[in-house]
């Protein structure tokens, strides 16, 4: 087989396995380029980039953005986290934002290994999303929480913090 047709082959298999599995998707802007979107629980959504190359599939997904604070502490939890992610790696780009990425070769890839690396890719954008945000962004989410509290606004989308804001507000004397 020419490297042309495997990777048109791939791409075959590519989209099949989305059509089967009910995966929002559309064609990219890259040749062989399909951008899916995920849903998550702790994050909204995830959109993941998937490329067939002539002899590898290259897979790439938007984390979180740069982190506002702690550094440091937000790039070793993500290097501690690459070591069990399977064929994925955490990686950022110029900005300091947050990607998981992957590259595979192209002769192993079929629809069991694409339900794998979906399931996977997933789990590396989506289940540590609070626990980034909680080491990244917390003084970001105070003056948020401090803010909505002053004017009454609903705290919803930030109840999965609430017991790291709620009464550390600096204005707050009745805290901790």
């Amino acid at each position: 087989m020419t490297r042309g047709a495997e990777a048109s082959a791939l791409g075959g298999t590519v989209e099949a396995y989305l059509a089967d599995a009910g995966i929002d998707w559309e064609q990219g802007a890259r040749a062989g380029e399909y951008v899916v979107t995920l849903p998550g629980e702790k994050k909204l959504r995830t959109v993941a980039s998937l490329v067939v190359g002539e002899a590898s599939l290259s897979v790439s997904a938007f984390v979180i953005r740069n982190p506002d604070e702690n550094h440091e502490k937000f790039y070793r939890y993500l290097l501690r986290k690459n070591l069990r992610l399977p064929g994925l790696a955490y990686a950022i780009d110029t900005s300091g934002d947050v990607y998981v990425t992957g590259r595979l070769p192209a002769a192993g890839v079929d629809a069991g290994y694409l339900d794998q690396l979906m399931g996977a890719l997933l789990e590396a954008a989506d289940s540590h999303f609070n626990e980034l945000l909680a080491i990244g962004f917390l003084s970001s989410m105070q003056k948020e929480w401090d803010w909505r509290v002053s004017r009454g606004e609903s705290l919803r989308n930030l109840d999965a913090f609430r017991h790291l804001l709620d009464g550390a507000s600096s204005t707050d004397s009745t805290g901790p």
